[in-house]
Parts: structure tokens; sequence; C-alpha cells
């Protein structure tokens, strides 16, 4: 069979597999084999398959992925997300949306010990959603806030997603590390601005305790786990002093120590533990699958030369680079309504990425874009995962008031976006400061 036939087959069997139900690492999976059957012979893939798992995930960098996750997880369970919305509370309640600011103020600092947006979001509206529900919020905006703020987690550092990519593009991990935190922080600035700006024109029907300034100083001592992790992780990153897997591993540990002391008694540390383990687990499982269900696909549009072709014809527009970058990522839009983050990145790098590197752009500025398309997926319907986590938290607002509550902070995404993509010195200024960078 030629190779454009093969490839478009191959490309129809993806979503017709989805179709049906079957996950999209399976899918990856079984349309690259598909592919490759067809235009070599199945010897020849039973012998690319022989020894294909180990080399795509026995990485040493890779070993960052579970040790990130085990950080956020064993922080969740010591109680860093309820300690940061009790200071957020204190020291922004009483303004405009006090409360939903908080939320927003809770889910970055939340972020800074875990890298899953599902696990910001889940942690966060726990905690946040019945207390903005007692002050009389609209549901929607306290909804949309909470799910909103969960997609700091694939942005801000330790970013699990970041250390994804960098394995995808085999760029520097630390340096896509420290490249999140600016984008992060603006994001989250700009979330924070358009809740204030929503909540002068909706105000909540309750008035928020207001707190002194020594009840709010006295406050900031709670939040001591996430201001250790974030110095230990990014700190040692960003002065050179340990590589991302060690600053990982060490975070974790950190993350432990901070369990025993939160937990007391050993039967509630034992289920804490499992709980962290368990959950841990499961996510490293999740994006390994993922990884290599999409590394076989990507491995037979290598074998048919697609991202080849595909930089070639897009180097050869006569137009703007900037223009053909703008028209790459506008494609995660309609991908974020029916993949996940890890999928849209497997799919769309292999293709994407050297048609970037044709056009010498900087590999870490489309990094940072990439994902921030894909932060935008997560709460974009129909298959918004942070929304349907808020869904199960909050029974009480209907999954439709969820996405359209998420939806004003898609148009706050939008506009970080732009301001990322027209002043790229935002995102690169510094990792290119970094010591020995």
């Amino acid at each position: 069979m030629d190779e454009f036939t093969a490839t478009m087959l191959a490309i129809g069997m993806i979503f017709a597999l989805m179709a049906i139900g079957v996950p999209v690492f399976a899918a990856l999976g079984l349309a690259g084999v598909f592919g490759v059957v067809m235009v070599e012979d199945l010897d020849f893939m039973l012998n690319r398959l022989k020894a294909f798992s180990y080399t795509q995930t026995a990485s040493y960098p890779l070993t960052v992925i579970p040790l990130f996750i085990l950080m956020g997880n064993l922080a969740q369970q010591a109680g860093v997300g309820q300690r940061l919305f009790n200071v957020a509370r204190k020291w922004v309640g009483h303004l405009p949306g006090g409360l939903a600011v908080a939320s927003m103020l809770t889910s970055t600092g939340f972020a800074c010990t875990s890298g899953s947006s599902v696990a910001t979001a889940a942690t966060v509206g726990a905690v946040a959603l019945p207390e903005m529900r007692k002050a009389g919020y609209d549901p929607r905006l306290a909804t949309g806030t909470v799910a909103a703020g969960g997609v700091l987690g694939v942005l801000i550092p330790p970013s699990v997603l970041l250390v994804f990519y960098a394995a995808l593009t085999e760029v520097s991990a630390g340096r896509m590390l420290i490249a999140g935190i600016v984008p992060g922080a603006l994001s989250a600035l700009i979330f924070i601005i358009g809740i204030v700006l929503i909540s002068l024109a909706r105000p909540p029907s309750v008035k928020v305790e207001r707190y002194n300034w020594k009840e709010r100083l006295v406050s900031l001592k709670e939040a001591w786990q996430v201001i250790v992790l974030f110095v230990i992780v990014l700190g040692g990153i960003y002065f050179g002093l340990v590589t991302p897997t060690e600053a990982a591993a060490v975070g974790a540990f950190t993350a432990f120590l901070m369990l025993l002391f939160a937990v007391r008694g050993r039967r509630k540390l034992l289920t804490s533990l499992e709980n962290s383990f368990r959950s841990s687990i499961t996510t490293t499982v999740m994006v390994l699958m993922t990884m290599l269900g999409a590394g076989i696909f990507s491995y037979f549009l290598t074998l048919v030369q697609v991202p080849q072709y595909f930089a070639e014809y897009i180097t050869s527009f006569e137009v703007s680079p900037m223009l053909i970058i703008g028209l790459l990522l506008l494609l995660y839009f309609p991908l974020g309504m029916f993949l996940d983050s890890f999928s849209m990145l497997v799919i769309t790098l292999p293709v994407m990425f050297p048609a970037v590197q044709a056009l010498g752009f900087d590999p870490i500025w489309f990094g940072i874009l990439a994902v921030k398309m894909c932060e935008i997926g997560l709460i974009t319907p129909p298959v918004g995962l942070n929304c349907f986590v808020i869904a199960g938290i909050d029974r009480d607002t209907p999954l439709v008031d969820i996405f359209r509550g998420a939806g004003w902070f898609v148009a706050m995404e939008i506009v970080t976006l732009l301001l990322l993509f027209f002043v790229p010195e935002i995102i690169t200024w510094l990792p290119n400061s970094m010591m020995g960078s």
C-alpha cells in the first residue's frame, strides 16, 4: 500500500476507535501498528515491538514524572490545600470576589507542589466550593474559578506536562520547568483581575469577614510547606545545584516528611500513604501508556516521513512565520475538545516540532504556548476534564453551568496566550538567565 493511503487510513482508524470507546493510547498504538504493517509487513512490525516499550520508557529523565506526581499527592494528603486557602482567605477574602480570588491563589500555590491539573482542581474545589456557596457566590463563577485554577497545575512547575514535552522534543527539562514560572504567574494574575471585574458586576450576597494585619501576617506560617517545596525544587534547578530528577526526588522526600508531621495516628498515616502511592501509580501508568501508544504511531509517521514532508511544506509558504505558528496552535482548539493534554502533545509534536525548528523558533517558547493550548482543552466542552472533576465535587451545579463559568476563563486564557505569543521574552528571559544555561 502506498504511504499516503496508509497514513489516511491510520488517522481515520484513530478516530473510529475513539468513537467506539477505545482508550486514546490503545487507539494510537493500534493505528500505528496497522500503518506500519500496511507499508512494510507484520514481521517487520513484530521485530520493532520486541523492545519498543523498554526503549520508549527506560529513560532516566522520565523518572521526574512519577516523582513529581508523588510529591503532589503527598502534599495533598498533608493538607496543603486547606492551609493555603485559609491564608489566602484572610488576605483577600474581603475584596470583590474575595473567596474566588482566594481560591485562585490557593490553586496557584498548590500548583507549586503538584504537577497535575486534576489534583489541583479536586483539592482546591473540596475546600473552596463549600465556602463560596455559603457566601452566596454565583455557582458558575465559583465552579469556573476552581476548574480554571486547576489548569495552572500543568503550567506552573513542577508540571508533569512540561517534563512530558521536554521528553518528547529532547529539550532541557530544567529550562522547560523554569520557563513555566512567569507565564504561570501571569495567567493567575489575569484570572484574578477577571474575577474581580466579574464580581463587581455580580457581587455575592454575603459579606466575608475582614481580618486585621496581625492575623494576616500570623497566617503566613501556614504557607511554609509550599515555600519550602518551591525553593528546594525550582531554586535548586534554577541555580544549577541539582538536576530536575534530583530535585524531584528531594521534593518527594520533603513532602513525605511533611506528611509525617501533619498526620496524627498510625492508621491515618498508613491510609494517607496508601492513597498517595495508589494515585501516583495510576497517574504514572496512564502517562507511560500514552507515551507507548503515541510512540508507536509516531514511529509510523516517521517511517512514512510525514514530519519531514510537513516541515518542507510549511516552510515553503511565503507568509510570516509567526502566522504559521499561530495556525499550528489553532489546531489545538478542536483537538482539546476531544483529547486529553498528553494525547494532544504526542499526536501533534512529531509533526509540528520539525516545522517549528525549521522556522527557527525557540522550542521552549513554543512548548509553553502548546501547553497553554492544552490548558484551554481542560475547561472546554465536551471533554473538559477539570469541569467533570468539579461536577463530581459540586453535584448541585449542572455541568452545563460549570462549562459556562469556565467560559469566562477561556477568554482570559486567550488574552494571556496573545501576550505570550507576541512578547516571547515573557517566557524566555528566566530560563535564559539560569545558572549554567
